[in-house]
C-alpha cells in the first residue's frame, strides 16, 4: 500500500515504472524449472554435434547416446526435446549460465570447478581420460615422459583441469589448448601425423579407433570419472525427475543396451588384407557369385562393385552382425530392411537383393547433374554415411570453388564435414567425413582385386574409373 502511494507521486512515477519492469523481467519462464518446461511443452537441451552426443546417421535420422537418452527422458516428462547446438565446452557452459537452455547433455564429466557453478543430474556412464598417440611413433609411458611430447588438448575441458592438477607434481608438464577444434578433430590430427598426442575420454577413443586403428592409448591419465547432465542452479525439481527416470531406465536394462549399441564395437576392416581376401575369393565368393550377378542385373549395378561392397560390409558372412544392429551380407539396419521388404536380413539372397536395391535407390536420388562414371561412388558414399551428408559435401565443395558433380573433388572436401567451422553451417551437421571416402576407396580396391583374380582384366588398377560399365 505504501509502495503504491509513493509510486503515485509524479516525481517517482518514471522510476517506479522502470523498477516494476525490471521486477517483471524475472517473472517469466526460468530455464531448468520443471513447471515451466511442462507448461511450454519442450525441454531445451544444449549439446554438441558429435559422434558421442548427437549426429545424423546413415539413415538421415538423429542418433547418438545423448540424443537417445534425452529423447526418452523428455518423453517421461510428457514434453518434446529441442536441441540447441554449441561448438565448444566453453560455449555450452556460458549458454547455460545465460539461460539459453534447461540442461546440457554433451558427455561432460563432473569436476569440482563445474560443481561450483552448476548442478548435475545422475551419472549415466563411466569414462577415463586417456593419452592417445600414434601406434608407429614413440609413446610416453607416464606423466613424467609426457613432458617431452607435443601435446594438444581441447580448451575449457576436464582434460585441462586434470593436467593442471598433475603439473603440481610434474612442473615440466606443458601442453597447448585448442579453442576451435573438438576432441574428435584432435584425434584425427594425431592419426594424420600432425600432432604427437592428445587427451580424450575413453568413450570417444573407443569410437574413433574403429576408424583410425593406428591410434593407441599410451596410458590412462585419470581414474574413472562420471558423465552427467549439467543443470542450472535451482533446478531441484528437474534433477529429482531425472534421478527417478534414470533409476527406472537403468533397472530396466535399457541403459546397458544403449551403451552396448554404441560402444560394443564390432570388427572393422580398415585395410586391404590381400592374402585373406584372395583366399576368400577362392573359397567363399563362388557360393554367392550368382546372387551378386542377378541382383546387379536387376538394378543395373556393376556386379564387381556390388560384390566388393558386400565384402567390405561383412567379409561375405551371411550371419555377420554388429553391436549397432546392422546385419547380414549387406549389413542392413532393421528399418532399412523393412522399407526394402527384406524379412530376413540373414538370408544371403534377400540381403544382397535388398542392398542392391538400396544402392540403386541412392544412385537414383542423387540428381541429374553427376556424370555417369561418378554416380556409383556418390551412391556408395550415401549408402555408408547417408544421402543428407553427401548433399552437404557437395554443397561445401561448390562453396569452396570445386566441382560438386565430380567424386574426385567431393572426396577431398568430404573430410571437412568433421570440422565445426564447416559442418555448423550445413543442414545435416557433423559427419565423420573421412569414413565414406575410405569406404569408397576400399571397395574400389576390393573390386580391382576381384576382377584380376577372376581373369576379367590384365591390369586391375586401370579400370578404377570404369566401374559403371
Amino acid at each position: 500500500m505504501q509502495y503504491r502511494q509513493v509510486c503515485s507521486r509524479s516525481g517517482f512515477h518514471r522510476v517506479c515504472v522502470l523498477v516494476l519492469a525490471l521486477l517483471c523481467a524475472g517473472c517469466g519462464p526460468t530455464p531448468g524449472r520443471l513447471s515451466d518446461i511442462r507448461e511450454r511443452g519442450t525441454l531445451i537441451v544444449l549439446t554438441r554435434n558429435a559422434p558421442t552426443t548427437y549426429y545424423i546417421g546413415r539413415n538421415d535420422r538423429p542418433q547418438g547416446t545423448e540424443y537417445e537418452l534425452v529423447k526418452d527422458f523428455a518423453h517421461s516428462l510428457g514434453v518434446k526435446p529441442k536441441f540447441v547446438f554449441k561448438n565448444s565446452i566453453a560455449e555450452l557452459l556460458k549458454a547455460l549460465d545465460d539461460g539459453e537452455g534447461d540442461m546440457i547433455a554433451a558427455g561432460l564429466t563432473r569436476t569440482p570447478l563445474r560443481h561450483r557453478r552448476f548442478e548435475f543430474g545422475p551419472d549415466y556412464q563411466q569414462v577415463t581420460q586417456q593419452v592417445v598417440c600414434r601406434r608407429d611413433d614413440a609413446q610416453p609411458d607416464s606423466v613424467a615422459e609426457l613432458a617431452d611430447v607435443d601435446l594438444e588438448v581441447v580448451a575449457d575441458s576436464s582434460y585441462v583441469d586434470r593436467l593442471r592438477a598433475l603439473r603440481k607434481k610434474h612442473p615440466g608438464l606443458h601442453w597447448r589448448v585448442n579453442a576451435t577444434e573438438g576432441t574428435e578433430q584432435l584425434l584425427r590430427k594425431v592419426w594424420a601425423g600432425k600432432l604427437a598426442c592428445t587427451v580424450a575420454d575413453s568413450d570417444i577413443v573407443a569410437i574413433n579407433r574403429r576408424y583410425f586403428p593406428n591410434l593407441t592409448v599410451a596410458f590412462d591419465l585419470s581414474p574413472p570419472q562420471s558423465l552427467a547432465w549439467v543443470l542450472p542452479r535451482g533446478s531441484d525439481a528437474l534433477r529429482k525427475a531425472m534421478d527417478g527416470w534414470m533409476t527406472k531406465y537403468r533397472d530396466s536394462g535399457r541403459l546397458q543396451h544403449l551403451m552396448k549399441h554404441y560402444y560394443g564395437l564390432a570388427a572393422v576392416f580398415d585395410y586391404v588384407d590381400t592374402r585373406t581376401y584372395v583366399r576368400r575369393i577362392e573359397s567363399v565368393y563362388p557360393e554367392f557369385a550368382g546372387l551378386f550377378l542377378q541382383a546387379a542385373d536387376v538394378y543395373d549395378l556393376p556386379p564387381m562393385i556390388l560384390a566388393a561392397q558386400s565384402y567390405q560390409e561383412s567379409h561375405w558372412r551371411p550371419d555377420a552382425i554388429s553391436s549397432s544392429g546392422v546385419r547380414g551380407m549387406m549389413m542392413l539396419t532393421r528399418n532399412t530392411a523393412s522399407a526394402l521388404g527384406v524379412k530376413n536380413r540373414l538370408d544371403p539372397a534377400a540381403s544382397i537383393r535388398g542392398g542392391a536395391r538400396y544402392l540403386a535407390r541412392m544412385r537414383r536420388r542423387l540428381g541429374p547433374n553427376i556424370r555417369k562414371q561418378d554416380r556409383i561412388w556418390f551412391a556408395l558414399a550415401a549408402y555408408n554415411v547417408g544421402l543428407g551428408h553427401v548433399r552437404d559435401a557437395r554443397r561445401l565443395t561448390k562453396r569452396l570453388g570445386h566441382d560438386p558433380d565430380r567424386w574426385a573433388d567431393v572426396s577431398k572436401v568430404f573430410p571437412l564435414l568433421s570440422e565445426s567451422r564447416y559442418y555448423r553451417s550445413l543442414p545435416h551437421g557433423y559427419a565423420r567425413g573421412l569414413e565414406p571416402v575410405r569406404y569408397v576407396h576400399r571397395i574400389r580396391n576390393y573390386a580391382d582385386i576381384l576382377r584380376y583374380r577372376l581373369n576379367m582384366v590384365d591390369e586391375p588398377e586401370n579400370l578404377a574409373l570404369d566401374d559403371d560399365q
